[in-house]
């Protein structure tokens, strides 16, 4: 995004922050971003959904289902995340859950059911809050 970093470095400074600014009392830190420094670019902070970890959410009642995704991706709001990144599934356990394949024959592929499991459920509730939110994927 810019940036000479690594993606990767990205994300584990944004992870970095995110944890500091939620384990200290609001009053006792104080975050300067400076555009103009050489050193690492804030691009936003997001998040990651793997191994089953959002899967619960659809479990929710409706109300507390949409305050939680309000409180995620809904801009200018709770965690107002500008990133997130899902798994692709492949059908296996692979970690701590399974997540469905978009294909799982040569057949299915030209249909290509990216309907399939809860991560094209997630981008797409994270899409109505913030259509300018960064997707990205993880096989």
């Amino acid at each position: 995004m810019g940036s000479s970093a690594r993606p990767e470095s990205n994300v584990a400074m944004a992870t970095l922050l995110a944890l500091l600014l939620a384990a200290a009392p609001a009053s006792s830190l104080v975050v300067t971003l400076n555009a103009e420094s050489l050193g690492h670019r804030y691009d936003g902070h997001g998040a990651l959904s793997a191994g089953a970890s959002s899967r619960l959410l659809r479990d929710y009642p409706a109300q507390q289902q949409n305050e939680i995704l309000d409180l995620l991706f809904k801009p200018n709001y709770g965690m107002s995340l500008h990133m997130l990144k899902v798994e692709i599934g492949g059908d296996t356990q692979s970690t701590d859950g399974t997540e469905p394949s978009h294909a799982r024959s040569r057949a299915e592929m030209a249909a290509c059911n990216m309907g399939r499991g809860y991560e094209t459920w997630l981008i797409r509730e994270a899409k109505k809050r913030n259509p300018d939110i960064l997707i990205s994927a993880l096989a």
